[in-house]
C-alpha cells in the first residue's frame, strides 16, 4: 500500500502518515508521531476517508492501529482495499472524474426541492459530487441542495446517497466543509 493522509492522536497532534500495509481489522501507519500503545488515533486516509481505532503496537517508524468499526464498514473498506490492489493490475480505470477530499466537517443537512430538510453525514467531498450517509432514499434523479451546492441523486448505496452537483464546484466553495 501507498496511500498517503493525515492522523490525530489524542493529545491533539496531528502528524502527516503513510499506510504501509492495511486490512479492514487493522493498518499499519509510517509517521513521525509516536502515540502509546492503546492511544485512540483518528486517521483521514487519502480514498478511504475517516478511520478510527487504538494502537495495538509500536514498529519503527510508526505503529499498527486496530480499526475500530462496525461490520458495514469493515465491508466497505475491504471492497474499497481490494479496488485499490487491483485497480492498476487489471488496468481499471479511476472510478472517479475528480479526487475525493475529505471533510473536516461531516454533520450536514440535505435540502430536497419541497422544503423539507434531513439530517446527514458527509462522507467524502469532490468538485462534481458527494457521497452522505443519510437514511432516506429520494429517488434518483431529486433534485437536492447540500450547503449551498445544489445538486441531483444519482445513486443510492448501503448508507445513502451519491450526489451529482450540477455544476462544477471551485475548491474554494468546497470551504464550508473542508
Amino acid at each position: 500500500m501507498n496511500l498517503q493522509g493525515r492522523l490525530m492522536l489524542a493529545n491533539y497532534e496531528e502528524y502527516v502518515c503513510k499506510v504501509v500495509d492495511m486490512s479492514p481489522g487493522d493498518v499499519r501507519f509510517a509517521c513521525a508521531g509516536c502515540p502509546q500503545p492503546n492511544e485512540r488515533v483518528i486517521a483521514y486516509i487519502d480514498h478511504l476517508g475517516r478511520v478510527e481505532g487504538t494502537v495495538i503496537k509500536l514498529v519503527e517508524g510508526g505503529f499498527v492501529m486496530s480499526i475500530n468499526a462496525t461490520g458495514r464498514k469493515r465491508e466497505k473498506l475491504a471492497a474499497q482495499l481490494t479496488w485499490i490492489a487491483n485497480k492498476h493490475e487489471l488496468g481499471l480505470p479511476e472510478d472517479r472524474r475528480h479526487d475525493r477530499l475529505t471533510p473536516r466537517v461531516t454533520r450536514t443537512e440535505l435540502k430536497l426541492e419541497d422544503g423539507r430538510r434531513y439530517p446527514c453525514r458527509l462522507m467524502d467531498l469532490s468538485l462534481s459530487g458527494a457521497a452522505v450517509d443519510i437514511d432516506i432514499r429520494p429517488p434518483i434523479g431529486t433534485a437536492v441542495q447540500l450547503g449551498n451546492m445544489r445538486g441531483r441523486v444519482v445513486r443510492h448505496f448501503l448508507e445513502g446517497v451519491a450526489i451529482e452537483f450540477l455544476t462544477l464546484q471551485s475548491r474554494e466553495a468546497l470551504t464550508e466543509f473542508l
